[in-house]
């Protein structure tokens, strides 16, 4: 006994030792599937791994489309540009469009002629 009257443990017993190994056990399973859980939902989840390379993928064709979009509007500045400055612009769209020709011009319709059997 010790100074105080309450009895002195030599260490823990085997029930105590084995109930904390079970403890421990318990923990270290429970922290194992709730790690599995996370790395999964990391993966797979609304905003895991899986979904940014979707969503990289997305903002690169969105990227493209941007550009190619650019590119179209650029090119119809230009042209209406060279509508409202050069005249020869504006003959050039109505032959091809229209099929205008000038006063005096004649039209020639050159057709294959399929070979005789």
């Amino acid at each position: 006994m010790s100074d105080r009257g309450i009895p002195h443990q030599a260490g823990p017993t085997f029930k105590t030792a084995s109930v904390l190994r079970t403890g421990r056990r318990v923990v270290r399973y429970t922290l194992i599937l709730v790690t599995i859980v996370l790395v999964i939902d990391a993966v797979v989840g609304e905003k895991g791994l899986l979904a940014l390379l979707k969503a990289g993928r997305e903002y690169h064709a969105v990227e493209v489309a941007l550009d190619r979009a650019r590119a179209e509007n650029a090119a119809l500045r230009e042209e209406a540009r060279r509508l409202r400055e050069d005249p020869a612009a504006i003959e050039e769209l109505a032959r091809r469009e229209l099929g205008l020709i000038k006063p005096g011009e004649k039209l020639f319709i050159i057709r294959d002629v399929q070979p005789k059997k």
